[in-house]
């Protein structure tokens, strides 16, 4: 599985890229990032500005151009933009956000920032390059990667028990036993995202976490978004990337289980 570690960060990068890509044309922040925070000034330059920086640390994760500084600093970013948008907001400013479901657009965004830490993590040090004290700071989060990665997936899983009926509409047609693969669904990410957390047979578990996302992927999000990639702000296509992103970073956790990067 370490085989898979490399194609993995490219395949993250690749997700996380094609997430942010739409704000370009939407003029907006994607439901994924930053919420609608009534009266904010120069939305559109500010969505294309966020998605112009992600873009760029993907690019630099995808061609090996110091890819550790620049996942670092995605994973800042990310977080960063999360706690000052989507956690202030449905903390202080949405009104009846007391319940799982209307935080779950923003959930995405520590899983993001959690699987760009992991991607760091799995990075070898770049000597040639001067650490400040940012670095040094994002560098001691590393190993909350694979948490805030986990945060997300358990309580994804919780969604599946708390709205069964509209997630079990995902489940393919052509498969019967809709409501038991949506608690089945649940509880392996609910189960999978403890495992990892406590790093209980975490290759394994990782691995198959990652897996059973890759499956989704082919059999639900790829499908929808071939139905329908723009509407509602191309929410199927963005929920296809993300869904690549999250399977790499499974996998990526599953692959370093018990390693460390490389020094140069």
């Amino acid at each position: 599985m370490e085989k898979l570690v490399k194609p993995a960060r490219i395949a993250f990068a690749i997700g996380l890229a094609g997430m942010v890509f739409p704000q370009f044309f939407y003029r907006q922040f994607i439901v994924n990032f930053f919420p609608a925070w009534p009266h904010l000034p120069l939305a559109g330059f500010w969505a294309c500005l966020f998605a112009a920086a992600v873009l760029a640390g993907c690019a630099a994760i995808i061609f090996g151009i110091r890819p550790k500084t620049a996942s670092l600093l995605l994973g800042g970013l990310l977080l960063a933009v999360y706690l000052f948008g989507y956690f202030t907001y449905d903390l202080f400013v949405a009104l009846y956000n007391n319940h799982l479901g209307t935080w779950a657009d923003g959930l995405k965004e520590p899983a993001l920032a959690g699987g760009a830490l992991v991607v760091a993590g799995s990075l070898p040090t770049e000597a040639s390059v001067q650490r400040s004290a940012v670095l040094r700071f994002l560098e001691k989060l590393v190993a909350f990667g694979p948490f805030l990665f986990c945060t997300t997936m358990v309580l994804y899983g919780i969604c599946h028990f708390l709205y069964t009926a509209p997630i079990s509409t995902l489940v393919p047609g052509w498969i019967p036993g809709h409501m038991f693969w949506t608690y089945f669904g649940g509880s392996a990410l609910i189960l999978s995202g403890i495992a990892v957390t406590f790093k209980i047979k975490l290759r394994l578990t990782a691995f198959l976490l990652g897996l059973m996302i890759f499956i989704w992927l082919l059999i639900i999000h790829i499908p929808l978004t071939i139905a329908d990639p723009f509407g509602n702000n191309s929410n199927s296509l963005v929920s296809a990337f993300s869904a690549l992103a999250f399977c790499a970073t499974a996998i990526i956790i599953s692959g370093m289980a018990g390693k460390r990067p490389p020094q140069i």
